[in-house]
């Protein structure tokens, strides 16, 4: 059974930062293309950043880019997501999931077939 468990979330001020972490069980990371995403109260849930194992390449949302780092232990099965320059509009839900297919990162939800619990990002103004 496919599990994600995301951690790391919780209040910060703005220009502060954050790691989230997602542990993966059931399913090995290497064989994955993990992402992160985030939904704001009242908007859809958005493309944050994604990680390939296949070339080890990254992407990020235009918003995030120089600002957040994805990364992840192979030996821990965990994925990370490394806020800096936290920006209030960065309030949301992350949520970490992870696509049965190692090649490409897509940034539509729907291509992503399981999901975590998600961990709620607070950045006060």
């Amino acid at each position: 059974q496919v599990q994600l468990v995301a951690s790391g979330g919780g209040l910060v001020q703005a220009g502060g930062s954050l790691r989230l972490s997602c542990v993966a069980s059931g399913l090995t990371i290497t064989s994955f293309t993990m992402g992160w995403f985030r939904q704001a109260p009242g908007k859809e849930r958005e493309f944050v950043a994604g990680i390939n194992w296949h070339d080890t390449s990254t992407k990020y949302a235009d918003s995030m880019k120089g600002r957040f780092t994805i990364s992840r232990d192979n030996a821990k099965n965990t994925v990370y997501l490394q806020m800096n320059s936290l920006k209030p509009e960065d309030t949301a839900v992350y949520y970490c999931s992870a696509r049965r297919s190692p090649f490409g990162i897509p940034i539509d939800l729907n291509e992503y077939n399981y999901w975590g619990q998600g961990t709620q990002v607070t950045v006060s103004s």
